[in-house]
């Protein structure tokens, strides 16, 4: 049951900007409280404060991250190499934000720090070595792009995915590197050798009768 403090959180200022609730006006403490309080909310917090609260993926958006979840958690038992996180991870970042990406992955040697820094308590303060977003039918591309570039990138990722199923195209993010465009859905991205032998065939992301 939740309680009228908790209640009171989400009856702070807000507006509705591009169908996402923005609650402005909440430390870290007040938001931690609020995603404990009600987990079933997708919230991430932004590096001003903002607090961003979306609807639950619709459609078929959800069964096509559930398969992507796999494929990269799969290899990654297969070899034995790094961790996968889910949506459901919440990440502290060094410019203050905490976000949390589709998915995610860290290296053995980034998990051991993460470990050994890590409290028990609350979010992890920790950066992924891998992150790949996957475009829902709510999503504003432009924003993505940008959450891409100014919270991934520039917070330390190693590589990045941004992948959009409605327009059948793939952006890799490299630091300090262009933006690389993969049109056409019938490609496959490479993990490089931040994550040897991955390899998503893109195929498998295609929108199920059109949606």
């Amino acid at each position: 049951m939740h309680n009228k403090s908790d209640k009171n959180l989400l009856l702070r200022k807000f507006v509705i900007e591009s169908g996402k609730l923005v609650i402005e006006g909440l430390n870290r403490s007040q938001f931690e409280r609020l995603a404990q309080t009600y987990p079933e909310m997708r919230s991430e917090q932004n590096r001003d404060g903002k607090v961003i609260i979306e609807a639950p993926v619709a459609g078929y958006g959800g069964s096509r991250e559930a398969n992507l979840n796999g494929r990269l958690g799969n290899w990654s038992l297969d070899n034995k190499n790094g961790h996968v996180f889910s949506s459901s991870s919440g990440f502290i970042l060094p410019d203050g934000s905490l976000k949390s990406p589709d998915i995610s992955w860290f290296s053995d040697a980034n998990f051991a720090k993460v470990r050994a820094e890590y409290s028990g308590k609350g979010f992890l303060p920790a950066v992924p070595d891998f992150v790949i977003e996957l475009r829902s039918k709510s999503d504003s591309l432009k924003e993505l792009k940008t959450k891409m570039t100014d919270t991934w990138m520039a917070n330390g990722v190693k590589l990045a995915w941004l992948i959009d199923p409605y327009d059948e195209k793939a952006y890799i993010y490299r630091p300090g590197e262009a933006v690389e465009t993969v049109t056409g859905f019938g490609n496959k991205l490479s993990g490089e050798k931040l994550l040897p032998g991955f390899e998503l065939d893109l195929s498998e992301l295609r929108l199920v009768d059109g949606k």
